[in-house]
């Protein structure tokens, strides 16, 4: 288990356990957090689960594919640290990953 917490747009905060080999898309749509769509259920086809990457953990997480990157121009407001959460699978190397929710999904 890995610790992640995902930040809505409103600022709540979600601490959740997170099992290695899944991703964060998959915890945040178990969790019900505001603002994960995931409308393709995690196949990167859409870019409704779209977050920031804390700055402390933008290295750790890595660059996007680049699969990820052309669905990343489907998103609003991208950012340096924008990822899809469901392209970010969750290891012991993540424990504490920080990310925030943006305003609205594409």
């Amino acid at each position: 288990m890995a610790q992640l917490t995902i930040i809505a747009f409103d600022g709540t905060r979600y601490e959740l356990a997170a099992d290695e080999g899944s991703t964060v898309m998959e915890n945040a749509v178990r969790n019900s957090v505001p603002g994960i769509d995931a409308e393709c259920g995690g196949a990167c086809a859409c870019a409704t689960c779209h977050v920031y990457v804390d700055e402390a953990w933008t290295e750790k997480v890595g660059v996007p594919s680049p699969m990820e990157e052309d669905m990343l121009d489907f998103a609003v407001d991208v950012q340096p640290n924008s990822r899809l959460s469901c392209q970010i699978k969750v290891t012991a190397a993540l424990d504490g990953l920080v990310v925030r929710v943006p305003e609205r999904q594409g």
